[in-house]
């Protein structure tokens, strides 16, 4: 059975994740209040904060940026795009 939350990201009832995605409870808080979508959504920018950026994931200065704009994005509805940012042509 699929397992329903009411994301905070989207503002819906949708399909949540079928587990935390990382442990402690920062993960717990994500399993329970974010939806598929919505981290699936995370998933895509932080790929592009990462490529944009250049981070690598050993930094601990990128591993604490990731969690704060995480924060931001699923939370706070930041959605603001890196400085120098040009989306790809069509």
């Amino acid at each position: 059975m699929t397992r329903l939350v009411k994301c905070v990201k989207l503002g819906i009832e949708a399909e949540g994740l079928d587990e935390p995605p990382f442990p402690g409870p920062k993960g717990l808080e994500i399993f329970e209040k974010i939806s598929k979508q919505a981290w699936k959504e995370w998933l895509a920018k932080q790929t592009m904060l990462i490529n944009e950026g250049r981070l690598a994931s050993f930094d601990p200065k990128a591993r604490a940026f990731l969690a704060d704009e995480r924060t931001k994005f699923l939370f706070e509805g930041n959605e603001e795009m890196p400085e120098g940012y040009v989306p790809p042509k069509d």
